[in-house]
């Protein structure tokens, strides 16, 4: 039988971001407040349609610059001011995930450094960086007396995995540079390990492991006192991309 393209229902592809940073000490997802409906005036993840002149990688991107401005990080350019790692998360499509039609979405990952406040854009009326335990907590997520409402469509699941996907990868990958800016101290890479996992780290021996991980830092030959006190080692990020020894997350 010839191929027949009408034998089958149409279908739209979305791409929906987990854009994930650290803010305060906390780890934090960009939100948006959509504008128009579907869940009209719910909190959700940015994201949109993918164009038919575009693939998913390119839909992620342009959706990653509409939102926060950031474009994604060339692994080719050892230091970039506001490069963002992006990588695919995972693919959602139930049925009944969008009520307009059948979506499928592919979710991607973006992690950066601190970032400014966002912008809304697209059919967003209001976008904010929100620590990813408020988004998650049972019930949904609210601000400034406003009803708490679980995220939109299916946003809270695909939260959870880019969040998961972030604790795990930084066990045994160096990903928990792309929470620093291009120079850091190891004072600052233990507060990212710790914003992620939530839990808290013995300064000393997350010192010991990170600076006797091959290829993991390497020191730049500069000091800083941006945190207070004594000068602190300035780093950046060696060409390891998997750890051995891992850096394994501790029980909570």
């Amino acid at each position: 039988m010839p191929y027949d393209p009408s034998a089958f229902p149409p279908f739209a592809v979305t791409v929906d971001l987990v854009v994930l940073t650290v803010r305060r000490h906390a780890l934090c997802a960009l939100a948006v407040r959509r504008g128009e409906p579907p869940f009209q005036g719910r909190w959700a993840l940015p994201g949109g349609f993918v164009r038919a002149d575009e693939d998913l990688a390119q839909a992620a991107a342009r959706e990653l610059a509409e939102e926060t401005g950031l474009r994604v990080h060339d692994p080719s350019v050892p230091a970039q001011d506001n490069g963002a790692h992006l990588e695919q998360l995972a693919t959602y499509g139930d049925p009944k995930r969008d009520p307009r039609m059948r979506v499928v979405s592919v979710a991607h990952l973006a992690l950066a450094p601190d970032l400014p406040a966002p912008r809304a854009g697209g059919d967003a009326s209001n976008a904010r960086w929100a620590p990813v335990e408020e988004l998650l907590q049972q019930g949904g997520y609210g601000r400034d007396g406003e009803p708490v409402a679980p995220l939109a469509f299916d946003h809270a699941q695909i939260l959870s995995d880019g969040v998961e996907r972030a604790r795990s990868k930084i066990e045994y990958s160096s990903l928990a540079t792309a929470f620093c800016p291009p120079e850091f101290t190891v004072g600052e890479l233990r507060r990212v390990y710790e914003a992620v996992w939530g839990v808290a780290l013995d300064p000393r021996n997350f010192h010991r492991k990170v600076t006797g991980t091959p290829g993991f830092l390497v020191p730049t030959g500069g000091t800083t006192t941006r945190q207070g006190g004594r000068p602190a080692q300035l780093f950046r990020a060696g060409g390891a991309t998997l750890l051995n020894p891992p850096m394994l997350r501790p029980e909570v």
